[in-house]
């Protein structure tokens, strides 16, 4: 009980269709897919960064670093939404309290894996703007493999539902939900600022790192 209520768990209820949300709650349902789209993205992203660290990093060190900043605006955005849907469920939102939270495992992961990744990105750019040092080296690898094994778990309790998320505002046969166009632009702001900070941050990198 929460605010005086008993609020659904996942366990309590079935799984609303995207159809069913977006005509009993076209908010919800643009949430939802606003979160489904960055958090596809953040999953080729960091997939992508994956490759530079299985690589030889100092060989792809201005990959590792371009990728590593680039995420840092679809990270900010993925957290606003989800935090958005955990306030305006636990504040008594009829319609979040409809479509209920994510499984328990998930809501328990969610702010541990948001806590690694700032984490590793802080200790991303403490190191590029310190021009390295070994301890902050040590957390950054450390914070890396904590948000990993996260991450993980969070990949996977999505992974049925992000592909229709991502395309629902894309497919003819999707049910039409408001604000289709301010989320296409907000995407697009978002990656063109994420290119944008990646390409800054290129002016960073100690020239020293490069011979490492």
């Amino acid at each position: 009980m929460l605010f005086g209520m008993d609020l659904p768990t996942a366990d309590q209820r079935a799984v609303e269709p995207d159809r069913e949300i977006a005509e009993d709650a076209p908010g919800v349902a643009a949430n939802a897919r606003l979160t489904g789209t960055m958090g596809a993205i953040l999953f080729v992203l960091f997939a992508l960064e994956g490759l530079t660290i299985l690589g030889h990093v100092s060989g792809l060190l201005s990959w590792h670093v371009f990728l590593g900043m680039m995420v840092v605006p679809p990270v900010l955005a993925k957290t606003s939404t989800t935090s958005y849907r955990i306030f305006r469920y636990y504040t008594g939102d009829p319609a979040y309290v409809r479509k209920g939270p994510p499984p328990v495992i998930l809501r328990l992961l969610g702010p541990f894996v948001i806590a690694t990744s700032f984490l590793v990105i802080a200790t991303g750019v403490g190191l590029l703007l310190g021009g390295g040092g070994h301890l902050l080296g040590l957390a950054h690898k450390l914070s890396f493999v904590l948000w990993f094994g996260a991450m993980a778990i969070h990949v996977l309790g999505h992974l049925r539902e992000t592909p229709s998320l991502l395309a629902a505002d894309y497919r003819r046969d999707s049910p039409p939900v408001p604000g289709v166009a301010g989320r296409r632009l907000l995407v697009v702001a978002v990656m063109v600022t994420g290119i944008a900070l990646g390409a800054w941050s290129l002016s960073w990198v100690p020239a020293n790192w490069h011979h490492g």
